[in-house]
C-alpha cells in the first residue's frame, strides 16, 4: 500500500513567506530563561538584566531584493546596512553592532565590493554602529548579502508588535509609497535601456522617491521625539512589505482589529504624480508598495494630543476588538477589508 502522506509535497507558495516561517518554526521551545522573545517580531530579545540585547537578520538576494542594473553598489551597502538598523528601531532600541556576511561571485572587482562596503560603513558611520564581523565565501552566481544587526534597550522600554491595546491610536512617520513609485521607475527605465542602450534614463525630478528606494533611512529621529514628548508606544513594527501587511501583523499578535482612514494616509506629492504617470493609485502604493521603512506604532489614545504636536507623525487609525475585523475606510466612506498583497518571497514564479 502506498503511503500518501509519504509522496505529498507542499508548495512554498501554498504557506507563503510568513505562513513558511510559523511553519518551520512551530516546534522549536526555548530553553534558556535569557530568551524573552525568539521569532515573531522584528527582532529577538536577550535577556541581560537591566538591559536586552536585540537580533535581527537580514538576507538579501540579487535578482530577489536588489537589481544592480540600476542599484549603485555603495547604495546597496548603505541599504543592506539600515533595514536591518530599521528592525532594531522598530523595538525601541538601538543599534550598536553590525556583521556582514558576503558571497560572491568572481564577476565582482575588490574596487566593487570596495564601493559595496563603503556604503555599509556610511551607514555605520551615520547611526553610530560598530561592524564588528561576519564571513566571505564564494558565490557561483551573483551577490548574496547576510546582515546581522545587534542593539540594545533598557528591558521596560522595549516595544513589541504584539502589545496593542484596543482604542489605541494607528500612527506612522514620514510617508508612504514613495520607495514603490521609485522602483517602478527605475524598472521603467531598465526596460526602456534593454529595448535600446542609446536611450538615456529619464528620471528628471523624481529625486524623491528615487532616494527613499535607492537609500532609505532607519527613523531613529523618531524614537527621539516620542520619548521629548513623553509617549511610548504600545507597539511597533518597521514598514518592509507595506503598510497594510505591518497592520496586519500588528492587529493579529495583539488579538485585535483596527480601521485605517485613507484619508489620513500621507502620501508624498512627487509619489502621487508618479502613481498618477503609472495609472496607480496612490492610496495602493501606500498600503501595498512596502520598503518605506516608516514607523507603524500605536499609542494610547490619551496621548493625542501630544502625538499630534510631533512634526511627521501621523494619526491615521485606531484600533478596535478582534471582532470588528480590519479595514480600511475609503475617502467615501466605505469599508474595505485589510490585505496583506506586498512582496511574497515564495510566490511561484511566472511561468
Amino acid at each position: 500500500m502506498i503511503d500518501d502522506n509519504a509522496t505529498k509535497r507542499t508548495e512554498l507558495a501554498d504557506l507563503g513567506e510568513f505562513g513558511l516561517i510559523d511553519h518551520l518554526t512551530s516546534g522549536f521551545t526555548h530553553i534558556n530563561s535569557s530568551t524573552l522573545k525568539g521569532v515573531g517580531d522584528d527582532a529577538a530579545v536577550i535577556d541581560h538584566g537591566d538591559y536586552v540585547t536585540l537580533v535581527t537578520k537580514d538576507l538579501l538576494v540579487e535578482g530577489i531584493h536588489f537589481d544592480l542594473t540600476y542599484t549603485p553598489l555603495r547604495h546597496l551597502g548603505y541599504k543592506a546596512a539600515v533595514v536591518n538598523i530599521s528592525d532594531i528601531v522598530a523595538m525601541n532600541g538601538v543599534a550598536e553592532q553590525l556583521l556582514v556576511g558576503i558571497s560572491v561571485s568572481n564577476r565582482f572587482s575588490v574596487e566593487a565590493l570596495d564601493e559595496l562596503y563603503a556604503g555599509i560603513k556610511l551607514a555605520c558611520d551615520k547611526y553610530k554602529v560598530d561592524m564588528v564581523g561576519g564571513d566571505t565565501t564564494s558565490s557561483v552566481s551573483g551577490l548574496f548579502l547576510s546582515i546581522t544587526a545587534i542593539g540594545r534597550a533598557k528591558k521596560e522600554d522595549v516595544v513589541y508588535r504584539s502589545t496593542a491595546r484596543e482604542h489605541d491610536l494607528v500612527c506612522v512617520s514620514g510617508d508612504l509609497g514613495g520607495a514603490y513609485m521609485g522602483l517602478l521607475l527605475l524598472e521603467r527605465e531598465k526596460q526602456v535601456y534593454k529595448a535600446n542602450p542609446q536611450m538615456q534614463p529619464d528620471l528628471e525630478g523624481n529625486d524623491y522617491v528615487l532616494e527613499r528606494q535607492l537609500k532609505p533611512e532607519a527613523r531613529a529621529d523618531v524614537l527621539v521625539k516620542l520619548r521629548e514628548a513623553g509617549v511610548k508606544p504600545t507597539a511597533m513594527i518597521d514598514i518592509s512589505d507595506g503598510l497594510a501587511s505591518e497592520i496586519l501583523h500588528i492587529a493579529k499578535d495583539s488579538g485585535l482589529g483596527c480601521r485605517i482612514y485613507e484619508n489620513k494616509l500621507p502620501i508624498d506629492v512627487v509619489t502621487a504624480e508618479v502613481a498618477a504617470e503609472f495609472t496607480i493609485d496612490p492610496t495602493t502604493a501606500a498600503m501595498n508598495g512596502g520598503e518605506d521603512y516608516e514607523l507603524l506604532f500605536t499609542v494610547d489614545v490619551n496621548d493625542f494630543d501630544k502625538v499630534k504636536a510631533i512634526n511627521g507623525i501621523h494619526v491615521i487609525g485606531h484600533m478596535l476588538e478582534k471582532a470588528e475585523g480590519e479595514y480600511l475606510i475609503s475617502n467615501g466612506g466605505s469599508l474595505y477589508p485589510i490585505e496583506a498583497q506586498g512582496f511574497n518571497h515564495m510566490r511561484e514564479e511566472e511561468k
